[in-house]
């Protein structure tokens, strides 16, 4: 009985898979598609055996185009390996057009093999056998073996050339080179290590930082995204050892924000773990002033999950010496002289979560969330000597002191979530993603100010600010990709940008141990939203070795302000504009390429340029917004040649031309103060004519040798802003130029040196200097950018790492950065109404220590699925759905 049961087993499969066989139809009536049962897997290996994940492997079949009657290749299915290397396809044709797997990854030589099922009987048995149900059974697994093909470990070749645009490079300071952009890899660097995204952007190429961690691009203050999104977190809130990457948009395409003006976008990519396993990492280290910084993140990833988390913490011990040289003009000139001590002590923690799930191979849902939270104490000592003298020719001295304490916090929470689908033509892609960040902050300040008579304190002032604020940004965006041919791609999106931002300051003043009195004229409790609203379309395509990339942006916004403590409200609404770029690149013979790019783009005045808020906090710099203020508009022309050579050397020079109309500029007028009812200067913003800059810039990546690679930055530029629509002193144009150097040293027993350097030359004032440091400030040193001058400077800095244990697990690094005490800033600016010498010299001399150490297991044998031969056809033949 259960010989004839195996027997009706056998029959039913044969009657099951062969019914799925295609037969001859009756009167020329076509038969049966041919059946889908077939399976090929294998594993991407490179020439060491190391797995080889994100390749693109694609599965095609020849079959008759009916309109030209001829028989081509056309993709079947397409997939990535994962990190193993490992690749699955399922439910192939076994009979029909033949099969072809084509495969290919950035780095390594394209691979491609035929593929064909041969369905393999076993020879009838004789005697007895001959009618064994299980010799049957064992006769139809053979068959049915036939149609899954293991390839078993396909290994590539690598191949050293340039891949389209991309070119890759130092393992230490890694470039890529894309149509419209650079991308610098930061992970190895060791100067910045235990610091913030503030270190990092000093070693990264074309990026200026001055002594307060403002960072300019090509003279411009950039917009500063995180993970291709704009962000409330300032550079000094992000710690160093988060970051992967830095993207450098020098002149972004219409796929980008609009706003920004004449300055780029630098894209700061966030770490995340793309390895099936687990792994970690745990840091620690020590500054010489006992900054301590600790951290460590963890990664795990098991088939269709994939969770990340990491928390960092840094304590700032800060200390900054300066002094302000100013002459003011009038009735009355004046002379004062300060001479500044800064202090801070403070920390912040940062914390990271993500997780993303692999819903089916083709979809994926991403969600993480962000939390930072700190807490500074600055203090402040000022001693300031103050000559008068008098149309009556009467001269008198004071002199002063200012002490300054105070408290500061902030708490920012930040949550995002993506959506991925891939549909089943390669390439073509659909993301929607929402990003919502808050952030929350107070503050508190003591302005203690003692007139001194013959060394001792003849009276004293106080003056105390209290501070709060909120700001929420919300962006919903949504982009698709199709790629219509081999050559041609067409890229749309949908975005929406909404923030709103409520601040109050209240202002008292009075004597020691006497009431403090709230100030109506210096207290101001403001609230403001605005809302950007764009679409836009790209098409990149190729003819032979030229390509090119059209796109249109459309943007509309509003925004709506209120003084809440007077109900004075301001708004305005900017009608839809449009913003084209093009991008067009011609490959040469021997590794060259030419490419030129023209982009528009807006700068709207953001909400401390628009508030008519006027800060007294400091008598040397009352700032006030302008809520008249309009957007400017900058049109960028830029041209680059590039050009690889043997070694993985790289050279790319570029050129630009930017043009700004009313551009938005600080600018010093004179106004009653009402703590001193006196006439004073107030430091504003006005929009200038227009302005224009222009330079050329050259990046080279040389690796001298297997241990010795060499990063070099030069960028020679002019620029001039058009003021003949205000009155005062307008500044000449200026030939300046910036210089980086980077080069890393690869030493016996483990040793890794690296030694960086900058030189900016003689410059003008930056257009919007200060990046906001989310406490409600932003206006910086009382300066006109059309009215002044930054002296030459320059720094050097040194690091030193050794790595040890197993697998050099373990890294321990110390870092010098400013060596020789000369990264200072030192500027010079003028008006109808004074001449003034500002000189500051922030945190010389630092050196930190730090450990690391990794851990992990990366080979995945936890958590890797059972073997296809021992899970049987059926399982394998699910694999990969």
């Amino acid at each position: 009985m259960k010989k004839i049961y195996l027997l009706a087993i056998v029959t039913f499969l044969s009657i099951q898979i062969f019914a799925q066989f295609p037969m001859g139809g009756a009167a020329g009536k076509p038969g049966q598609a041919p059946p889908s049962i077939g399976n090929v897997y294998g594993k991407l290996v490179d020439s060491l055996g190391k797995p080889v994940g994100d390749a693109s492997v694609a599965m095609l079949v020849n079959r008759m185009d009916t309109v030209t009657k001829k028989r081509k290749d056309v993709l079947l299915k397409a997939i990535v390996t994962k990190s193993n290397g490992e690749f699955n396809f399922a439910e192939l044709p076994v009979f029909g057009g033949g099969l072809k797997l084509k495969i290919s990854a950035i780095g390594f030589k394209a691979i491609e093999k035929p593929i064909a099922f041969q369905m393999k009987m076993e020879a009838p048995a004789t005697g007895k056998a001959a009618g064994d149900p299980a010799g049957q059974m064992s006769a139809m697994s053979g068959m049915l073996n036939s149609f899954v093909k293991d390839l078993g470990n396909i290994q590539m070749t690598a191949e050293a050339r340039v891949l389209e645009n991309v070119t890759v490079t130092t393992t230490a300071s890694g470039l890529k080179l894309d149509i419209d952009k650079k991308v610098f890899s930061v992970e190895k660097n060791i100067v910045s290590a235990g610091g913030t995204a503030v270190d990092v952007m000093r070693n990264v190429p074309s990026v200026q930082v001055d002594v307060d961690g403002n960072v300019k691009l090509r003279n411009a203050a950039p917009q500063i995204y995180v993970d291709g999104r704009p962000t409330t977190l300032s550079l000094d809130q992000i710690p160093a050892d988060a970051i992967a990457s830095v993207e450098v948009i020098t002149n972004p395409s219409a796929k980008y924000d609009a706003s920004g003006g004449n300055a780029g976008i630098l894209n700061i990519v966030l770490k995340k773990n793309k390895q099936s396993g687990y792994n970690g990492n745990l840091m620690a280290g020590v500054d010489r002033r006992g900054g301590v910084n600790a951290g460590g993140n963890f990664s795990v990833r098991q088939n269709k999950v994939n969770f990340s988390a990491a928390v960092m913490m840094n304590q700032m011990r800060n200390k900054s010496v300066g002094t302000t040289n100013r002459l003011n003009y009038g009735d009355t000139q004046t002379h004062v002289f300060q001479n500044n001590d800064n202090r801070t002590k403070g920390a912040f923690v940062f914390g990271k979560v993500g997780l993303d799930y692999y819903v089916t191979n083709r979809a994926t849902l991403s969600l993480s969330g962000i939390k930072v939270h700190g807490q500074f104490n600055p203090s402040e000592t000022i001693d300031i000597v103050t000559d008068s003298l008098f149309n009556s020719g009467l001269k008198r001295t004071m002199n002063s002191q200012r002490l300054t304490s105070g408290s500061r916090t902030f708490n920012a929470n930040g949550l995002q979530f993506g959506y991925v689908y891939n549909f089943p033509k390669a390439g073509e892609q659909l993301t929607a993603d929402a990003n919502y960040f808050s952030g929350k902050n107070s503050a508190n300040s003591l302005y203690t100010t003692n007139y001194l008579k013959s060394g001792s304190v003849n009276s004293t002032q106080l003056q105390q600010v209290l501070g709060e604020g909120t700001n929420q940004f919300v962006t919903v965006q949504t982009d698709y990709t199709n790629p219509i041919s081999a050559v041609t791609k067409l890229e749309t999106g949908l975005r929406m940008q909404l923030r709103d931002i409520m601040n109050n300051n209240d202002n008292f003043r009075g004597v020691p141990n006497g009431v403090l009195v709230k100030i109506p004229a210096g207290t101001s409790n403001y609230k403001n939203n605005d809302n950007v609203y764009a679409a836009y379309v790209s098409v990149k395509s190729a003819i032979k070795n030229f390509g090119y990339q059209i796109g249109l942006r459309a943007e509309s916004s509003e925004y709506q302000g209120e003084l809440t403590n007077t109900g004075e409200k301001f708004s305005n609404k900017y009608p839809i504009s449009l913003f084209p770029s093009l991008f067009l690149s011609q490959k040469l013979n021997n590794k060259q390429e030419l490419q030129w790019s023209y982009t528009r783009r807006i700068n709207r005045p953001n909400f401390f340029q628009l508030i008519p808020f006027t800060d007294y906090t400091d008598s040397l710099n009352i700032s006030r917004g302008n809520p008249n203020l309009v957007p400017e508009f900058t049109s960028s022309y830029e041209m680059s040649y590039s050009k690889t050579f043997k070694g993985n050397n790289n050279i790319l020079g570029s050129i630009y031309y930017k043009h700004s109309t009313d551009l938005i500029t600080r600018y010093l007028n004179k106004d009653l103060n009402p703590f001193t009812g006196k006439q004073d200067i107030i430091n504003t913003f006005i929009n200038a004519n227009s302005s224009y800059s222009y330079g050329a810039e050259v990046t080279s990546v040389n690796n001298i040798a297997k241990w010795w690679d060499m990063t070099t930055n030069l960028n020679l530029y002019q620029s001039k802003i058009n003021t003949d629509n205000i009155l005062g002193t307008s500044q000449d144009a200026i030939v300046s130029w910036f210089g980086k150097f980077n080069s890393n040293f690869k030493l016996p027993k483990a040793f890794t040196i690296q030694l960086s350097a900058d030189y900016q030359s003689k410059t003008n004032l930056p257009v919007n200097s200060g990046q906001g440091g989310g406490f409600g400030g932003g206006f910086g040193q009382a300066q006109s950018s059309s009215q002044g001058y930054i002296r030459p400077f320059w720094g050097m800095d040194l690091a030193v790492r050794k790595t040890f244990l197993k697998n050099n697990a373990a890294t321990v690094s110390v870092s010098f950065s400013d060596m020789f005490r000369t990264r200072k800033q030192d500027q010079h600016s003028e008006s109808v109404y004074f001449t003034q010498d500002y000189y500051r010299l922030n945190n010389p001399q630092m050196v930190r220590v730090n450990f690391s150490y990794r851990f992990g297991k990366m080979d995945i044998s936890l958590f890797k699925r059972q073997n296809l031969k021992s899970t049987g056809n059926q399982d394998a033949m699910q694999m990969g759905q």
